[in-house]
């Protein structure tokens, strides 16, 4: 047992690049991929007024341009778990108040809704907490955090898929690049 989680944890460690032998072209591009999304996101939601949710969005900028290959980073993780965790929060609230109790539910039910329907996005599991606590109503699902995800994606997110290299690659390519690595890494492992 020991040996296999020795094996396994090398095998986890050795899969992700550490961040300094990234070409410094591709760190720059990522930096201004995030400044674009989020300073688009910050002239678009009004920054004042949903100071918390933007801090959300700062974690998911990490995914987008960071992390491009995390299941967390792809679109339907990061619209559908923001748009969930902050529909479930605003809906506990409208219908409970804000009491300690309605705070650990809208956080437990939205963690289930992302898990159920498969859009895990771990900085969206703040939205619920940030709409109880910021008594937000059905607008603010549209105002800030549709209009917040939309441009931090959109905004940032164009610029950050047309980097060079395997970053840019998509499709069944990219499928196919990833299970050669996996299988040929997965063989390296098991000897």
């Amino acid at each position: 047992m020991a040996r296999f989680l020795r094996r396994s944890v090398s095998f986890v460690v050795r899969r992700h690049e550490p961040m300094h032998r990234l070409p410094v072209f591709r760190l720059l591009w990522c930096a201004l991929g995030s400044a674009a999304g989020i300073g688009l996101a910050l002239f678009l939601v009004a920054a004042p007024a949903s100071r918390l949710l933007l801090a959300s969005l700062g974690g998911s900028a990490v995914f987008l341009f960071g992390l491009t290959r995390a299941p967390a980073a792809q679109p339907r993780a990061l619209f559908g778990g923001h748009l969930g965790g902050a529909f479930i929060g605003i809906a506990c609230y409208q219908a409970f108040g804000d009491a300690l109790w309605v705070y650990v539910l809208a956080q437990v039910l939205a963690l289930w809704c992302m898990l159920l329907t498969k859009t895990v996005h771990p900085p969206a599991g703040a939205d619920p907490l940030i709409m109880i606590y910021g008594h937000a109503s059905l607008l603010a699902l549209w105002q800030l955090v549709f209009l917040g995800v939309f441009s931090l994606a959109g905004g940032g997110g164009r610029l950050e898929s047309s980097v060079p290299g395997p970053v840019a690659l998509s499709g069944s390519l990219a499928r196919s690049l990833a299970a050669v690595n996996f299988l040929g890494r997965l063989g390296r492992v098991a000897t």
